[in-house]
């Protein structure tokens, strides 16, 4: 009888389970600031450990751990909370938790001399300021500097004059010394944001008061979170308005006119490839036009943050700066303000916003005055959009990013009110407003003081 001869079947090779390397590969995905989370995980454990310490450096590289350390990881948490990121979650964060720890004494003086030698001693604050207004600026298409200045600056500035009486005068009424209402309540909420605003606003204070540029940070910047909070919220109500009343909107259209379709193809961003030697030429630049500020300061009197803001103008408006000096010097915006906004958030709010003096100045009088210049600034653009063939709902979206939060702002309050498409009017109404209320109130303050 044949034995039946049975094929081995082949060994197949067992495979090792992976569990942990697909565990790390998906939280690769998930980044905090610029790094994937177990990276910075391993980074910020290193960092706060040595901060524990009291090893720190007390120099730029101690300075930039801490900074990133704290305004990377409090962004993204203030990006990811539901309803709280539509209302500049991830600035308020930034601001807000170190001022509380530093309140409470939860950071030792070793990580706070590490984070002052870099902001204050060896003036980051400066730089970021130069890099992100000379790259705004310059970065700018020259059509939006032309034509939206002319389509936006009658409803601009009747807004902000309005704004300023308006808030001014129910400040008096409230309580308020009219100076006081003026220049720290009602102008921070115009000056179009923190890092391109309030802070060229508070050095220009401080040069001509001669009170330190961080009391007066202190000072200024509720009023611009406070303002951005109540502009995302009238974005709303202006975004069901125009379904109630499709007469009054244009559908995220703002200009009634065929033009604005070939004015929308020339704002189209810039995605030309990063040039890290260009870069090189926007941070010469930022740096000679703050320079240039300072010289022109010493011979008119007149604070050289602003003079830098008029000179970039200028010089934009000529078009006399190289194409590639622009393009680097819009290259090197996006980059500081993509990496370094929250963390300099986070070293303002260690060192410049103590949490005492921000509760102290809070009152409903205060609330009722930042109200009263959203409100009417807001106001001001649906009216007079009527006259600028514009449409009343998109005109007053628009000018509500005048009191928001810059850049963060205007994302806010055109997501809010799905009109993302406004976003190049927006930053008209954000950057150039923003400018002509800083250089306009540092004006006036010279003259009355």
């Amino acid at each position: 009888m044949e034995k039946k001869i049975e094929k081995a079947q082949p060994v197949l090779p067992i495979k090792p389970k992976l569990k942990g390397k697909k565990f790390l590969e998906k939280w690769m995905d998930v980044k905090v600031g610029s790094m994937p989370l177990p990276v910075y995980a391993a980074m910020a454990t290193v960092i706060i450990a040595t901060g524990l310490m009291q090893q720190l450096p007390v120099n730029m590289l101690g300075g930039f751990a801490v900074i990133l350390t704290l305004g990377w990881l409090l962004g993204t948490i203030g990006a990811n909370i539901p309803f709280v990121k539509n209302f500049g979650g991830p600035a308020i964060l930034s601001l807000l938790v170190p001022s509380i720890l530093v309140f409470f004494n939860l950071i030792n003086q070793n990580i706070l001399d590490s984070a002052d030698l870099l902001m204050k001693q060896a003036n980051f604050l400066y730089f970021y300021i130069a890099c992100l207004v000379c790259g705004s600026i310059l970065g700018m298409n020259r059509k939006m500097l032309v034509q939206g200045l002319m389509r936006m600056i009658i409803p601009m500035t009747v807004g902000m004059l309005c704004a300023m009486g308006v808030g001014t005068l129910v400040g008096v009424l409230v309580g308020f010394d009219w100076q006081h209402a003026l220049f720290f309540i009602v102008t921070p909420v115009l000056a179009g944001g923190i890092g391109e605003g309030i802070l060229p606003l508070s050095l220009g204070y401080s040069a001509i008061t001669g009170i330190g540029s961080e009391q007066l940070v202190a000072q200024l910047i509720p009023a611009t979170i406070i303002g951005n909070f109540f502009a995302i919220m009238c974005s709303a109500l202006l975004s069901r308005l125009g379904e109630k009343r499709p007469h009054l909107s244009g559908q995220g259209q703002l200009i009634k006119m065929k033009g604005a379709d070939d004015m929308a193809d020339a704002l189209k961003e810039d995605n030309s490839p990063i040039d890290v030697k260009m870069m090189g030429a926007g941070v010469m630049t930022a740096c000679t036009l703050f320079i240039a500020g300072g010289l022109l300061e010493h011979l008119t009197g007149f604070p050289g943050p602003v003079l830098m803001i008029v000179l970039a103008s200028f010089l934009k408006y000529l078009n006399i700066v190289p194409k590639e000096t622009q393009r680097g010097s819009k290259q090197l915006y996006k980059f500081i303000s993509g990496n370094f906004t929250f963390p300099l958030m986070a070293g303002l709010g260690l060192l410049y916003i103590p949490l005492k003096d921000v509760i102290g100045t809070l009152s409903w009088q205060y609330f009722v005055v930042v109200i009263s210049v959203v409100f009417t600034i807001i106001a001001t653009g649906f009216v007079v959009s009527r006259f600028m063939n514009m449409n009343p709902v998109e005109a007053a979206i628009v000018s509500a990013c005048q009191s928001g939060m810059g850049g963060t702002g205007d994302v806010a309050i055109l997501s809010t009110a799905n009109r993302m498409n406004l976003m190049p009017f927006a930053q008209v109404a954000t950057r150039l407003g923003g400018a002509i209320t800083v250089i306009s109130m540092t004006a006036i303050l010279r003259m009355i003081f």
